[in-house]
């Protein structure tokens, strides 16, 4: 067992990172912290669960993934770490420290308040909950992890929690570090719980989280990256609704870096719900062109879809250009679809009646998008057997042809189109073969693929970036395992 001067590891392996030992070590101090409420935070004469995840680099496939599409994901190396240690009173007390802002968030609740007579309230009351008061909304992405296991798994919590959180996931930036919170927050729960949950489950609970507690409409990969990813390999996920289908490793020759644009990034963005939205209703459209069956249920609509199983990812580029983008509208107002259409099956975005909607270009994304992913990904294994610079390029410009196709949607921003102009210019001559925005795009960071020794034109990048807008971007380098591979600590501490 290793013993600290100040904590004993009880069970586990902190699998050699740093960022781990560096938070037993913080944890380890906490009686001498500057906040009298950290201080007294954990009681000494109980053990501590400790659990990381880490962030998500969207290398291709980005927003296809709510329409199916296959998306290739890198774990990042910057994570979160929660450490829980069980109360007995039914209550739960959550303090998250902001190291890069000297500042403590914290946050209580009794349990009893997801509950009403006994069963565990709506999902729509718990949204509310966490809503009247800006200031605790950041504590749905921790508290409903207890929700939804309530809800979904039938857990019933009989004691209470103190769950503190550091990350070094940086918010806003478009590499998931709301994924990263929820998927430590659930594998803590799950192990000091002894609640049996493999990683694949708990990332489909923490989508849960997302779309139903806190109210933000995302996919399902980055959950899946951040709890079932491998260090330097890129998840290889089907999201149909969440086919795991091995990890592709990073020929020795290629890096793949991420660009931080300054410019913020959020998943609940009208943006990102308008093109999402969007997709769903050229899907709705292109069912009934397709001659398939159509059923109204409430304000959601049932397509019986033997054709393509469901997915607008299943919709064949050819199939797509020859026999339906022509026929789809560009954009449609929210009120006229709802006339005409009823309404889509997407179960966490509604269409706005007075809402513009951006029909065809969204639909295009998803279907040519798709088609992309499986190009880059079977050249990709193909570096494996034998490296090839021309395929090296044409990665490149499918990572191009994603990003022109994000601008299409409405999902650009000045930021990451400087970023990736900046790549293409440094080209191939200084090894970096192509760039794109990622994740839910209007911002965030964008993802570079380049020959692994070429991270000094990265650097140049950055530097002419800073040069041109005042922002120095945050370099992401290298990459760590999900959480389901690090599994979780026990520790005592002294």
């Amino acid at each position: 067992m290793p013993v600290n001067a100040d904590y004993e590891i009880i069970r586990g392996d902190t699998h050699g990172l740093a960022d781990v030992s560096e938070f037993l070590g913080m944890l380890s101090g906490l009686q001498h912290h500057a906040s009298p409420e950290l201080r007294a935070f954990f009681d000494p004469q109980r053990e501590l669960t400790i659990t990381r995840a880490p962030g998500r680099l969207d290398v291709m496939g980005g927003i296809a993934d709510y329409s199916g599409s296959l998306v290739l994901e890198l774990p990042i190396a910057e994570a979160t770490l929660v450490a829980l240690q069980k109360q007995d009173t039914r209550q739960l007390s959550i303090v998250s420290i902001l190291e890069s802002e000297g500042r403590v968030l914290s946050f209580e609740m009794p349990l009893a308040d997801f509950e009403r007579q006994g069963e565990p309230v709506e999902y729509a009351e718990a949204r509310s909950y966490f809503k009247r008061d800006r200031t605790r909304q950041w504590a749905a992405y921790v508290a409903g992890v207890f929700l939804v296991l309530m809800r979904q798994v039938g857990v019933r919590f009989d004691q209470g929690a103190r769950i503190l959180i550091s990350s070094r996931v940086p918010e806003g930036k478009g590499v998931s570090s709301s994924a990263a919170l929820e998927v430590a927050t659930m594998s803590a729960v799950g192990a000091a719980f002894k609640v049996p949950i493999d990683p694949r489950a708990i990332a489909l609970l923490c989508q849960q989280v997302e779309n139903l507690v806190v109210g933000a409409p995302c996919g399902v990969m980055d959950q899946m990256t951040s709890a079932c990813g491998d260090e330097d390999q890129l998840l290889a996920l089907l999201c149909q609704p969440a086919d795991l289908l091995g990890t592709i490793e990073l020929p020795e020759g290629l890096a793949v870096w991420g660009l931080d644009s300054g410019i913020r990034h959020s998943v609940g963005s009208g943006d990102y719900a308008s093109v999402r939205a969007g997709a769903f209703m050229g899907y709705r459209i292109i069912a009934e062109l397709a001659g398939l069956s159509v059923e109204q249920a409430g304000d959601r609509v049932v397509i019986k879809d033997p054709r393509w199983s469901g997915y607008l990812a299943n919709v064949s580029a050819w199939d797509f250009a020859e026999q339906f983008v022509a026929k789809l509208p560009e954009t449609m107002l929210g009120e006229e679809f709802l006339s005409r259409y009823g309404g889509t099956v997407d179960p966490v975005t509604t269409v706005v009646p007075a809402r513009t909607y951006p029909v065809r270009a969204a639909t295009a994304h998803a279907v040519y998008e798709s088609t992309r992913v499986q190009h880059f990904a079977e050249l990709l294994r193909r570096q494996h057997e034998r490296p090839d610079d021309e395929e090296k390029v044409t990665m490149g410009e499918l990572m191009y042809a994603s990003h022109a196709s994000y601008s299409a949607c409405g999902l650009g921003s000045t930021g990451t189109d400087l970023l990736v102009e900046l790549v293409r210019s440094a080209g191939v001559d200084q090894g970096l073969f192509g760039a794109k925005i990622t994740g839910g795009g209007s911002g965030g960071t964008v993802a570079v693929l380049g020959n692994r020794s070429a991270e000094k034109a990265v650097h140049e990048v950055a530097a002419s970036y800073a040069t041109l807008t005042g922002h120095r971007p945050h370099i992401f380098s290298g990459s760590s395992p999900g959480s389901g591979a690090f599994g979780h600590l026990v520790v005592q501490l002294s």
